[in-house]
């Protein structure tokens, strides 16, 4: 039996992929219980950034937190807003320099279908990973957010920045051939942002552990469902994917304090 706050899977780059979740105080493998019964609770709130028990507005935080945290800011999402490289504080400077200022990653990955995303070079494969996404190419490697962000601005008026979580997790995906994309996108990219493009890499591919893929998915959401049972067929993306075509997104629900109790079958 396991209790804690939920936060994002853990995740190490194997074949396949190994998942983690990590509390405070020990972990669990989830890779471990595939085709067992296991049990979710729902116990309470607690908002990653105060830890009170208050309902969690978005990205784990409660409402107040949300609007002051500099780990919500709007330049997470939007990377284009970025502007610690001009001096310019948005909600803490020190904290902002620190995540903006390093190396970024643009790149293509296929989950549900092409998409171009950002991300920091050091979340390199584990963003893709979170994507569920089967493979994936850098495009660029930019020295900050900025100009990582106003890249994938500019191609995105030619490739998707979303990725379909019902087609990702029913497997309905296509391999391409990135590398080609990448080649294509290029005469897209704005003047300031080109001289990082990487003329030359080959894909990174991810298999996940799923012993079955849902038909028809659907969510499962501990407000309304507050206790849920279910035997365990895989996990791919932040996703665990159950024998009834349930699906229960764990960074959708972080903030959210649950009891996890292996049953027997």
């Amino acid at each position: 039996m396991f209790e804690g706050v939920l936060t994002k899977m853990q995740t190490e780059y194997t074949k396949p992929i190994n998942y983690y979740l990590v509390f405070e105080n020990n972990y669990l493998n989830f890779n471990q219980l595939l085709n067992k019964k296991i049990q979710i609770k729902f116990i309470k709130f607690e908002c990653l950034s105060c830890h009170l028990d208050k309902p969690i507005y978005r990205q784990g935080f409660c409402k107040s937190c949300f609007f002051e945290t500099p780990k919500a800011a709007d330049w997470i999402l939007k990377p284009e807003l970025s502007k610690a490289h001009l001096d310019i504080e948005d909600r803490d400077l020190a904290y902002e320099k620190e995540a903006q200022l390093q190396p970024h990653i643009v790149y293509l990955a296929n989950s549900s279908s092409i998409k171009v995303g950002v991300t920091r070079k050091s979340q390199i494969p584990t963003r893709w990973i979170d994507q569920g996404a089967h493979e994936a190419i850098e495009i660029a490697e930019l020295p900050n957010r900025y100009l990582a962000g106003i890249m994938e601005v500019a191609l995105k008026d030619h490739v998707s920045d979303k990725t379909n979580w019902r087609k990702m997790l029913q497997n309905d995906i296509t391999d391409e051939n990135l590398a080609t994309y990448r080649d294509q996108l290029k005469q897209y990219i704005p003047e300031e942002a080109l001289p990082y493009f990487i003329n030359q890499n080959e894909e990174t591919t991810i298999e996940f552990p799923v012993e079955a893929y849902p038909v028809k998915p659907k969510s499962l959401n501990l407000s309304k469902t507050p206790e849920y049972t279910g035997v365990l067929k895989g996990i791919k993306g932040q996703y665990l994917i159950f024998e009834d075509q349930t699906v229960f997104n764990i960074r959708a629900n972080e903030g959210l304090v649950v009891n996890i109790n292996s049953m027997p079958s």
